[in-house]
């Protein structure tokens, strides 16, 4: 995601929190206590949390859950390792890293259960990935994009070799609308392909596990290895997948309610964003897919990101 986007989803970075019910107020039945540190500022990708947070689905699980946007977005899942924090959202990406470091983390939950990192272009004469060949391709984030984009093309039979790299800083949108590049690596498909439309253009896009790259979760919900069996967490993601049965049953008014509570969000783009990101948000968090963890971890593997493979149940729980 852009730094200028991202800016435009930012909030000041003020605690959340759920009203505890006069009727659980006694002693006896006081509403328990849950950190939840959000990815980045909060934004259309957390619906589900949002609308279980405004239609009092924590509440109703006697959970008081407090919603922390990170001063650094490399911050929360290094809290919850710490037991600074009882959850945290990251990528599944970055968990198999984790995994890779030792850090005591484990998947409980996904949140959105697709990949958002795309291949975008301005020139309509690119009908497939290889179409780049001999062009400039943006990126921000070495090893994880370049061995993506390596994939994509070497799907067509085309090498990395043969496509120009420019580290564009963050600055993907831009340095497509301006031409410093032809096409950028690790747009979201839910925020810079909307945002890019918006500029009056067409993009076109090409999503990532079309071509090659195991498809994985992007975001996902982590906790301590100690507690991953707590009562807490399990009330959390039924309340969560509470939130999500609702956003997309009223979507239209989820957002209303979200827009009156977070009025500088409520944006053109934010607005497409949260009805784009709809069927990308998992039905049943706790769901895990066992086998596409694995192929995705021998895909880091294959590509030199990970030092040794981490069988799956070290770092992810959930049903099958």
């Amino acid at each position: 995601m852009t730094s200028n986007l991202r800016d435009k989803l930012m909030l000041k970075p003020v605690l959340s929190a759920l009203m505890i019910s006069a009727a659980l107020s006694s002693p006896l039945h006081a509403a328990e206590k849950l950190t939840l540190m959000l990815d980045w500022y909060i934004n259309p990708d957390h619906a589900p949390i949002m609308v279980a947070q405004q239609t009092g689905a924590f509440k109703a699980e006697g959970l008081e859950v407090t919603i922390v946007p990170p001063s650094d977005p490399s911050l929360p899942p290094r809290l919850v390792a710490a037991k600074q924090a009882d959850l945290a959202i990251t990528y599944q990406p970055q968990l198999h890293f984790f995994a890779d470091q030792g850090l005591p983390l484990m998947r409980v939950g996904t949140l959105i259960s697709t990949p958002l990192n795309t291949l975008i272009t301005l020139d309509n004469a690119v009908k497939k990935p290889a179409d780049l060949k001999g062009k400039r391709i943006g990126y921000s984030v070495s090893g994880i994009e370049q061995a993506t984009l390596d994939t994509m093309l070497q799907h067509d039979g085309v090498k990395s070799s043969e496509v120009k790299l420019i580290n564009v800083n963050f600055q993907l949108t831009s340095a497509l609308l301006t031409g410093k590049v032809d096409a950028v690596i690790g747009g979201y498909r839910n925020i810079e392909a909307l945002e890019i439309r918006l500029q009056g253009k067409q993009p076109v896009v090409f999503n990532v596990e079309d071509y090659g790259v195991p498809a994985y979760d992007e975001l996902i919900i982590v906790a301590n290895r100690d507690v991953v069996h707590s009562e807490k967490i399990k009330k959390f993601m039924r309340a969560l997948k509470r939130g999500v049965a609702e956003l997309k049953a009223h979507p239209e008014a989820s957002w209303q309610a979200f827009a009156g509570a977070h009025p500088e969000l409520n944006t053109p783009l934010n607005h497409q964003a949260w009805r784009a990101s709809l069927p990308l948000f998992a039905d049943d968090p706790v769901k895990l897919d066992r086998a596409r963890y694995q192929a995705y971890e021998q895909f880091l593997y294959d590509n030199h990101l990970i030092k040794q493979i981490t069988p799956v149940d070290h770092y992810a729980i959930g049903s099958d």
